[in-house]
């Protein structure tokens, strides 16, 4: 699918995609490289969507980002850690990535066999 169709298929189901880092320095892809980083308003955004019911992170380093901005705020909204989506992250088979991921069907109210 081409990412404007992907982009409008998040949309359609009422799915908001956004980084937890909006800028920072790093050579290659690793994580652990970045520098200098600055996060987005995570907690702005929160304010902005009252019907929001969660929040799914793309790997190990947005969801301690993102668990460490959101600490003892938004209790209403779902915290979901989710395996990185990343290629490079090839310790869990396609399969179990998947499977993880469907962790967010339930605050979509959608069954997460279906």
């Amino acid at each position: 699918m081409a990412y404007e169709a992907r982009l409008g298929s998040l949309k359609d189901r009422q799915i908001a995609l956004w980084d937890v880092i909006a800028e920072a320095h790093r050579p290659g892809s690793l994580d652990g490289a970045i520098r200098e980083r600055r996060e987005n308003d995570l907690l702005g955004l929160i304010a902005q969507l009252p019907d929001l019911r969660a929040v799914a992170f793309n790997g190990a380093t947005a969801a301690r980002l993102g668990a460490k901005a959101l600490a003892g705020v938004a209790p209403h909204v779902e915290r979901i850690a989710l395996p990185s989506s990343s290629p490079a992250y090839a310790s869990m088979s396609l399969e179990r990535k998947a499977a993880a991921w469907a962790a967010i069907r339930r605050p979509l109210g959608l069954t997460t066999d279906a």
